[in-house]
């Protein structure tokens, strides 16, 4: 992984927020020659200490939220506090190691797992890549970095990024590759606080579609969407130091935090007629994270050096609002706008013009045994026919060439992908190789049987003439 996904999370407390337990934190102790204030407690539902292990915090907070975003729930799991407490440590870890591996690796996993076990039921999982940098969304995925994307809002589905690439994986091992090439781009830089900080809000997105026959025999279909955040530290300008784009970059991400406290202070208030969503795109992206249709977790991370204790406190604070807010979670049943959906109307269509063309050759076969044809209708009728099977022909071979160019694409791309290991590209490679043979031969076969049909229906519609030229 690179360098700053290895923010380390030894010494540091990290507070979980969710909708079970409820453990106190106490205020940390003020430093030495700081004026003594009244102890203040907050609440939370988990608590996790130096000695605590990544396992117990995804067991124990994690693992039920995933579980409902496969059920067809929204999501929403922050990484909450200062630079350098352990933020990206605990959202990704070391992916390497089962013992240190992070939220975003072990959800993977509980995943697809989740998938390999269920029966008579379909899935298809898509994922994104963005980040909110100085207050500019960008793709992580896309070939053109430079381009910014804008935030729209659908009546029906809420606020969504126009042109946002979505990738489908199908196993762990395809979604790790799809996160680590948008790691590659992700805007990092050296402050006083940390050598590679995360300058920018970074956002996962894990769409899970699920299609099951219900008891009126149709295909319900369900779907998840998980977002992972790991948000940029939290702490004073005054503390990042650095030169040249350092303070700015720091001032965007101040403005883009301070506009999800005063939208936690709104929704929290009870009194406040607007939440304002607007103020960053930030907050707006995760509207209904905030207040609406979704489950969220927020870990508040924690440091415990004396010189971070403002910061500590500030954290804490922070969380401890979050933790009243209430959403209101639904499942999301048969969306219009689902890729599952578009992909089974597909094959249902193309299984359409194979049936439609296998039944016109037996009705042709059975009308040569029962008439004759005569030379103006039969010519009339044959010519309809063959226009509508040329149509046939001409979809199932264009179909077959958007197959053979998408696979050589794949190939050129696994073969310029210089982050993969020289024999998973070569089996990679080898397994496209065989994709495109098949399809290869797949084309060949459905070039024969149009060879032999043309041939059987010249025959059929032949006028008169020749027929009895052939008979004599």
């Amino acid at each position: 992984m690179p360098p700053h996904e290895q923010e380390g999370g030894s010494g540091r407390l990290r507070a979980g927020l969710g909708d079970g337990r409820e453990t106190g934190a106490s205020d940390p102790p003020e430093p030495q020659g700081r004026p003594g204030g009244a102890a203040k407690t907050f609440t939370f539902d988990a608590v996790y200490d130096a000695s605590s292990k990544q396992a117990d915090l995804y067991d124990e907070t994690v693992r039920p939220l995933i579980d409902s975003v496969l059920q067809g729930f929204n999501g929403t799991i922050f990484a909450y506090g200062q630079t350098g407490t352990g933020k990206t440590y605990t959202m990704q870890g070391a992916w390497t190691d089962p013992e240190k591996r992070g939220v975003v690796p072990n959800s993977f996993e509980h995943i697809f797992t989740h998938i390999s076990r269920s029966q008579n039921q379909q899935f298809l999982v898509r994922a994104s890549y963005l980040e909110i940098y100085q207050e500019e969304i960008r793709d992580l995925l896309a070939k053109d970095q430079s381009k910014k994307l804008e935030l729209k809002e659908n009546p029906e589905t809420g606020v969504y990024i126009k042109d946002l690439s979505s990738f489908v994986t199908k196993n762990v091992k395809e979604i790790e590759h799809v996160m680590n090439l948008g790691n590659q781009t992700r805007s990092v830089g050296s402050t006083n606080m940390n050598e590679y900080s995360s300058r920018s809000h970074a956002i996962f997105v894990i769409t899970v579609e699920c299609s099951e026959t219900g008891p009126d025999g149709e295909d319900h279909i369900r779907v998840g969407k998980l977002n992972l955040v790991d948000l940029a530290g939290s702490e004073r300008q005054s503390k990042m130091g650095g030169q040249g784009e350092r303070p700015k970059e720091a001032s965007k991400i101040n403005l883009s935090l301070s506009a999800l406290g005063n939208v936690i202070s709104a929704l929290i208030d009870g009194k406040s007629t607007h939440i304002p969503y607007r103020d960053s795109k930030l907050t707006r992206l995760l509207q209904d994270s905030l207040g609406g249709n979704a489950k969220t977790i927020m870990v508040a991370t924690l440091g415990p050096a004396s010189h971070s204790y403002d910061e500590s406190l500030s954290t804490l604070r922070f969380a401890n609002r979050a933790k009243n807010i209430k959403n209101k979670p639904r499942v999301n049943e048969d969306p219009k706008d689902t890729l599952l959906r578009e992909f089974q109307e597909e094959i249902t269509r193309l299984k359409a013009q194979l049936e439609k063309r296998g039944m016109l050759s037996q009705k042709r076969r059975r009308n040569s045994r029962r008439k004759k044809v005569v030379e103006g209708e039969g010519n009339t009728e044959a010519e309809g026919e063959e226009d509508n099977d040329e149509g046939l022909e001409k979809n199932m071979e264009n179909y077959l060439k958007e197959q053979k160019e998408r696979l050589e694409e794949e190939k050129a791309a696994i073969q310029d992908d210089h982050s993969l290991v020289s024999e998973e590209k070569q089996k990679l490679l080898e397994e496209k190789e065989k994709m495109i043979e098949d399809l290869r031969k797949e084309q060949e076969a459905t070039e024969l049987l149009a060879i032999k049909y043309k041939v059987s229906v010249s025959v059929l519609t032949a006028p008169p003439r020749v027929c009895v030229a052939k008979l004599g």
